[in-house]
């Protein structure tokens, strides 16, 4: 992890970052300012940074038509809702050299462990953190090789391959609930 950012600053760290530390400051300071390990640049370079992964994972529209052009990582993985404008989209479409894992599989963690906690309330069962944990990694797991085996098969991006699945199986839903002529 070689630069943060958040909306006090935006560090950089050339020899990467210790995990363990900025969580630390995090707990304590509750904000990135003033953290001593790196030095502050530019929001906007936060992106264009050479790097492994891109992980764009606070707010939307971040990657677009200005900046996608500039991109100098391998991938892209979403954290955030809509980090990408269509028209940057677009733009990766056509560049082969950059993974895009989309938003509706990269951040699906969340929305599933929402959804775990809503059938142990139902219920009334109590999982442990490990067991969310195990449930959630195999649910993640199995929804990228879907995903993944999915666009090899149609030629197509990760992005409209989760897409094409993902309507698949609303509309299987609401045909088995009746809602669906």
């Amino acid at each position: 992890m070689i630069a943060v950012g958040d909306h006090t600053t935006t560090l950089y760290n050339q020899k990467g970052f210790s995990y363990e530390s900025l969580e630390a400051w995090i707990k304590k300071n509750r904000f990135l300012q003033g953290y001593p390990e790196g030095e502050t640049i530019p929001h906007d370079d936060l992106i264009t940074l050479k790097c492994d992964i891109l992980i764009p994972a606070a707010t939307g529209g971040v990657i677009h038509k200005e900046n996608v052009k500039k991109l100098k990582c391998r991938m892209i993985a979403e954290g955030a809702n809509g980090p990408t404008t269509s028209e940057a989209n677009h733009v990766l479409e056509g560049q082969s050299d950059i993974c895009v894992i989309p938003d509706i599989l990269a951040n699906a963690g969340g929305v599933t462990v929402s959804y775990f906690e809503w059938v142990q309330d139902l219920q009334n069962f109590f999982w442990s953190e490990k067991e969310i944990n195990e449930r959630l990694f195999e649910i993640m797991k199995r929804a990228f090789h879907e995903t993944w085996e999915r666009s090899l098969r149609e030629k197509t991006t990760l992005r409209d391959a989760a897409m094409r699945i993902a309507i698949e199986k609303v509309a299987k839903a609401m045909l088995a609930r009746g809602l669906f002529p």
